[in-house]
């Protein structure tokens, strides 16, 4: 591939793809958390709750790295969008393995800041809200628009055009 054509999409593109696979991630996690529920007869939404929380993970793991590693996601096939490694080329399933896990900055620093400040509740919506708004704008700053994740995991988002 050229380099005019691993340039990434306008970051309202792939912000609105953002919020699209959240609402499509809503039908994963609810099968599944079912799925675990019924399986460990689960009784109460607050019993197992690390457990269940360890199985999602798991879950979205395995969701996002096979489909990373074919290219796309639903979302991204809406929205044109495909994720490729460093040369464009299919991402294998180590680096789409890679890139899950990388992705957790988008919340993790504001969850760890949430904890140890000791706010909850609508406090902490604001922090998670704020560094996705920053983390977001990070990309206007990289060369490529590419996010940091995505820079550190050696994949980036392209047009699918």
């Amino acid at each position: 591939m050229t380099a005019t054509e691993l340039i990434a999409p306008k970051l309202s593109r792939r912000l609105a793809c953002w919020v699209y696979e959240g609402m499509l991630l809503f039908a994963v996690v609810f099968i599944a958390g079912y799925l675990f529920s019924a399986l460990s007869q689960t009784r109460h939404a607050l019993d197992n709750r690390n457990p269940i929380q360890a199985f999602l993970f798991v879950v979205l793991g395995i969701y996002f790295t096979w489909l990373w590693s074919k290219g796309q996601t639903l979302a991204m096939k809406t929205w044109k969008i495909r994720v490729v490694d460093a040369h464009g080329k299919p991402l294998t399933q180590q680096r789409a393995l890679l890139r899950y896990l990388l992705s957790y900055l988008w919340f993790l620093p504001p969850l760890a800041a949430a904890w140890l400040t000791g706010v909850t509740g609508p406090e902490t919506y604001v922090l998670i809200s704020g560094w996705v708004c920053v983390y977001a704008l990070l990309s206007r700053f990289q060369p490529q628009r590419q996010y940091l994740h995505d820079i550190w995991a050696g994949t980036r988002l392209i047009n699918a055009e």
